[in-house]
């Protein structure tokens, strides 16, 4: 699918296009057959634990509350249990108990369901070892299938009336995405194979699938591509560099801790640098794409600017969106950081060991690395597009079928203009100003004269 733009942009010349093929093609290919050799082989999951409890649906038909009782402290004394306390009944909704009615207790303790009469649940079965025929149903949490749906119409049916084809092209390649995380980096990572590596390998893969099918396969995306590619390979090697020198080990959250218990053989340091990876990539590939369609754009209003009049004018637009995407960088890390940004403010440590801590250190070389990232591509890509859209062309005279640059007023001119005496019209005295007489010598600077300062 091209570009939805209503001017499209020229097509590069043949030159320009033969090399941008035999650069990116190549590259492709090496992914691809990246992708192969480290394709995960073993399907089976890996034993990490019990076997899966059967979960069932179910649907509240009655819930009964009743005062808890009490409890005893260590001191010896009784006090109210915590609630809430009670029953509940459900309706099986599927599973050999299809049908029944069953009876469980009012969900309690901390992050436990508030449950009411029509409210579609999730229930486990769960059976005493000591008496397989003795089994007590318990409620684990709320069916989210349904209204996760509806958000997804939403969310997709959005998307295509504002972008239309594009919109679907955008749909199609979240899908893509999502399909070579879940069938190749995860499964990849859990089977042993190197976090960096397979991370690396995923995201030039996804970046492939992503832009060419989102944005088509013209020079413009290729460039993006490139900038892309090169900007991932930094950002690979400056969080090697920044992870080792703080001495970061991958042990920074509660999940990775807990990841280390069921598969001990994983990487934590090499999945901190895979999480940098893919967490870049999706506003590289923003950056990218809105700098190669600045040159193109530019150049389409004023085929006159040289190459680097290309390069300034969108690097100054590049500056701009760096200024506001480093702000969202952070603030989505910190978004995604609340329960451990508010458990800072429990702390009694002093702030220069809070911040030194392998929790908080892990995130604020994350937020730098992927920001440093984030800047090397403005010019790269911009400079790689500056080249390509310049290619082919005069720098010095632009096409014949191009509209000329506009002139920049002359000041001795004006203040003559406004200086002539007035004639008047039909309907009255001094209403308009007669114009100037036409001069033999132009008084406008030439085309081909920089606009630089304009720009």
């Amino acid at each position: 699918m091209g570009s939805d733009h209503s001017r499209s942009a020229p097509p590069a010349p043949p030159g320009v296009r033969r090399i941008l093929v035999a650069t990116v093609v190549p590259l492709f290919v090496a992914t691809v057959l990246a992708a192969v050799v480290l394709w995960p082989r073993d399907g089976s999951p890996r034993a990490g634990g019990e076997a899966d409890v059967p979960r069932y649906h179910g649907t509240v038909t009655r819930v009964v509350t009743e005062p808890c009782p009490p409890a005893a402290n260590p001191e010896g004394t009784s006090a109210a249990g915590d609630g809430p306390c009670g029953t509940v009944d459900v309706r099986v909704e599927d599973g050999p108990s299809a049908g029944q009615q069953v009876q469980t207790p009012v969900p309690a303790g901390p992050g436990a369901p508030r449950v009411a009469v029509g409210d579609e649940v999730i229930m486990v079965e769960l059976t005493d070892p000591t008496d397989p025929a003795a089994s007590s149903w318990n409620i684990a949490e709320h069916q989210r299938g349904t209204p996760l749906l509806w958000l997804a119409v939403v969310f997709a049916a959005a998307i295509v009336a504002f972008g239309r084809w594009r919109g679907l092209a955008a749909l199609a390649g979240l899908a893509a995405s999502f399909a070579i995380l879940l069938t190749f980096v995860l499964p990849g990572i859990a089977a042993g194979g190197s976090p960096l590596l397979v991370a690396v390998v995923g995201a030039a893969l996804i970046m492939f699938v992503v832009l060419y099918l989102t944005h088509g396969v013209t020079a413009q995306t290729s460039v993006a591509v490139l900038g892309t590619l090169g900007s991932l390979i930094l950002t690979g090697v400056l969080a090697t560099i920044a992870t080792a020198a703080t001495h970061l080990t991958g042990f920074g959250s509660e999940e990775a801790t807990t990841l280390s218990m069921f598969q001990g053989d994983v990487d934590l340091h090499g999945l901190l640098l895979a999480g940098i990876i893919i967490g870049s990539l999706g506003v590289l590939d923003d950056v990218t794409v809105t700098q190669a369609a600045t040159v193109t754009e530019l150049a389409n209003a004023n085929p006159g600017l040289t190459r680097l009049q290309l390069y300034r004018a969108a690097t100054r637009v590049g500056r701009a969106h760096i200024a506001s995407t480093v702000n969202t960088i952070v603030l989505a890390y910190a978004g995604a950081s609340l329960p451990l940004l508010l458990l800072l403010t429990a702390d009694s440590r002093p702030i220069a060991q809070i911040l030194t801590s392998e929790f908080l250190a892990q995130e604020i070389v994350r937020s730098a690395v992927a920001t440093l990232g984030l800047i090397a591509a403005v010019p790269l890509t911009t400079g790689l597009a500056a080249v390509v859209t310049a290619a082919g062309r005069s720098d010095a005279t632009p096409s014949a079928d191009a509209p000329a640059p506009r002139p920049r007023p002359d000041r001795a001119e004006a203040l003559a203009a406004l200086g002539s005496p007035r004639t008047g019209r039909p309907d009255g005295p001094d209403q308009t100003r007669t114009p100037p007489p036409p001069t033999a010598t132009d008084p406008w600077p030439q085309s081909n004269r920089s606009t630089d300062t304009a720009w």
